[in-house]
C-alpha cells in the first residue's frame, strides 16, 4: 500500500499547565504521515530478533553480550541519520566499579521461635554497597509497614517484600539507613540465580545500607506470619566483604538536530534500557534471560522512532536526543550516570519519554491490544502530548488506577526526573507470565501491536519537539513537589 500524503492536525490543550482558559494550539504536520507509515512489525522483529538472541547472551551489564548490542544500536543510530551524541561517538563511556559478591562461609538465618528458614546463596541477591563484613547473631528484625517513618527503621535490621504496596516505603529505606535490609521476593523476579554483582560510579562515594534479597517458599510463608514493626523474629548472618574491580560501560546516545534556530537549543528525549539479566549460572538446558520485552521491545522501538522521524522532510523545532541506557536493572546506574554527567544540558531537556515492555499484550490483567499506559500519569502534561498521539494513531492512553504511581520510581524515567526533567514511562504491560524469566523470548511479542504503539509514541515525540511550549510538571499534584524543585534548580 502506498503512503498518503496528508496533513494532520492536532490540537493540544494543558489546562493545569497553563490555566483553565488556555488557547489550544494547533499543530499542523506536514510529512508525517509517511514517517508513521515506515514503523513495520517486520524491521522491529528483524531488530529484537537480534538483540534477544542468544549469542548476546542477556545482555548483562557488564558483558560482551551488552557490548555487542551497543555496537548494533550505535549503526541503527548511524544508518538512520542522527548525530553522533558525545564528542563524534554515539557512546558516552562511563568508569564504574563492578562489586561482586563473596559467598565463602556464606549464612543467613531467620528465626522466631521453633520457626526457622536458612537461606541458601543461589537463593539470595546481595546488594552490600559500602558494607564490610556482616556479622549478626540473633539481631531483632523490623518488619517495614507503609507507614513506617525513616527515624523508625534507622540503624535497625529490617525485613520487607517486593510488593506494590510497599514500593514508597521500600524506595524511603534508602535515606532511612537501616544496618541492613532482607527483601522477600515470593515471586522470584530479581533472585533469577545469577550470580549477584553491583555497579558503582567510580570516584563516588559508596553510600547506602546493605541489601539482600531472598526469595522461595518458605521465606514467603516466614515473612508473612510476621507482625509490622518490632516482628519478634532474630536474623543471624554472615557474609563476607565483596570484591572490586573496574570496568567500562556505555549509554549509546544519538541527536536528531531541530530546525528552530532558537528551540534546537532544547530537546525532547527518547529513551529504553537495553540490558538485562544475563545468563543463570548454571544448571541444564536454556539459560538466557533474554529480555526480549523487558527492554529490548522499548530499544528497537527507540531506533525505530529514530529511523522515522530523521526521514522528515522539515524537522520539528526542538532537537530529539534518543538514549539506550545500561545497568536500569542494576538500579537505573545508566540512566542515573547520564544524569550526574548530561550529553544535554538537562536545564535544555524539555521532557523524557522512556519506553519499557511494549512488546506483549499477553499481561497478567488480560490482553492489552492498542492501547498503552503511563507511569506518572498526572504527573506532567507529557501525558497530553502522549494521548493526543494515541487518538491519532489509534492507541488507547489510559490511567493504570494502582501501577501509575506505583511504577513511577521503577525505570530510567525516574533518574531524570529527580533531576527535574518531567519525565514518564510508557508501557503495554506492567507483568506478563516471563516477566524477568527465561521464556521472555522475541518471538512472544506481539509485533502488529508494537509498531501501533510505536507509531503513537514517535508522534508523541514529534509533537513535544514542535511545540513553541515546553512541557511542564503538573504542579497541582503533591507528589510532584520533590520533581518541581529540582527544575526550579536547573534555571539559571
Amino acid at each position: 500500500m502506498r503512503s498518503r500524503n496528508i496533513l494532520i492536525v492536532v490540537f493540544l490543550t494543558w489546562p493545569w499547565a497553563r490555566g483553565q482558559n488556555a488557547p489550544r494550539e494547533s499543530i499542523v504536520l506536514p510529512d508525517i504521515d509517511a514517517a508513521l507509515g515506515g514503523i513495520r512489525a517486520t524491521s522491529l522483529r528483524g531488530d529484537l530478533a537480534f538483540l534477544a538472541s542468544d549469542l548476546l547472551e542477556g545482555r548483562d551489564s557488564p558483558s560482551r553480550g551488552l557490548d555487542i548490542a551497543a555496537e548494533y544500536i550505535a549503526g541503527q543510530f548511524q544508518i538512520a541519520g542522527l548525530e553522533p551524541g558525545v564528542a563524534g561517538s554515539y557512546f558516552q563511556s562511563a568508569k564504574m566499579m563492578l562489586v561482586e559478591p563473596n559467598l565463602v562461609n556464606f549464612e543467613l538465618k531467620l528465626s522466631q521461635g521453633a520457626r526457622e528458614v536458612s537461606v541458601d546463596a543461589k537463593d539470595a541477591v546481595l546488594d552490600l554497597k559500602a558494607a564490610g563484613d556482616i556479622d549478626l547473631k540473633d539481631a531483632p528484625l523490623w518488619k517495614l509497614d507503609s507507614s513506617d517513618e525513616a527515624s523508625q527503621v534507622a540503624g535497625k535490621v529490617v525485613i520487607t517484600a517486593l510488593d506494590p504496596e510497599l514500593r514508597a516505603a521500600n524506595r524511603n529505606l534508602r535515606n532511612a539507613r537501616p544496618l541492613l535490609t532482607i527483601v522477600v521476593d515470593p515471586k522470584g523476579k530479581m533472585t533469577h540465580g545469577t550470580p549477584s554483582h553491583r555497579l558503582e560510579e567510580m570516584d563516588q562515594p559508596r553510600v547506602g545500607s546493605p541489601r539482600i534479597t531472598v526469595t522461595g517458599e518458605a521465606a514467603a510463608r516466614f515473612y508473612a506470619a510476621l507482625k509490622p514493626g518490632l516482628s519478634g523474629a532474630l536474623i543471624t548472618a554472615h557474609i563476607e566483604g565483596p570484591v572490586r574491580r573496574p570496568v567500562t560501560l556505555r549509554n549509546v546516545v544519538g541527536v536528531l538536530r531541530g530546525s528552530d534556530p532558537a528551540l534546537r537549543e532544547t530537546a525532547v528525549m527518547l529513551t529504553a534500557h537495553y540490558d538485562h539479566l544475563g545468563m543463570r549460572a548454571g544448571g541444564s538446558g536454556d539459560r538466557i534471560y533474554n529480555g526480549a520485552n523487558d527492554d529490548g521491545s522499548g530499544t528497537v522501538s527507540v531506533i525505530a522512532a529514530a529511523r522515522a522521524l530523521a526521514l522528515l522532510k522539515q524537522r520539528p523545532k526542538r532537537s530529539i536526543v534518543f538514549v539506550t541506557f545500561f545497568g536500569e536493572e542494576e538500579g537505573l546506574i545508566g540512566s542515573q550516570y547520564y544524569a550526574r554527567h548530561p550529553i544535554w544540558p538537562l536545564e535544555k531537556t524539555v521532557a523524557q519519554l522512556n519506553l519499557e515492555q511494549v512488546g506483549r499484550t499477553d499481561s497478567t490483567e488480560g490482553p492489552q491490544i492498542s492501547n498503552a499506559t503511563l507511569t506518572g500519569f498526572d504527573y506532567a502534561d507529557l501525558t497530553t502530548y502522549v494521548q493526543r498521539a494515541g487518538t491519532s494513531t489509534g492507541i488507547k492512553i489510559y490511567k493504570h488506577a494502582r501501577n501509575s504511581d506505583a511504577y513511577f520510581a521503577a525505570s530510567d524515567n525516574y533518574s531524570l526526573a529527580e533531576a527535574g526533567v518531567p519525565a514518564e514511562t510508557l508501557a503495554v504491560a506492567f507483568d506478563y507470565p516471563d516477566y524477568h524469566a527465561l521464556g521472555d523470548e522475541w518471538q512472544k511479542i506481539d509485533y502488529d501491536n508494537m509498531a501501533k504503539v510505536d507509531r503513537a509514541v514517535t508522534l508523541a515525540v514529534y509533537l513535544m519537539a514542535n511545540s513553541a511550549q515546553p512541557v511542564h510538571w503538573n504542579e497541582a499534584n503533591p507528589k510532584t513537589a520533590a520533581f518541581v524543585r529540582a527544575s526550579r534548580q536547573l534555571q539559571p
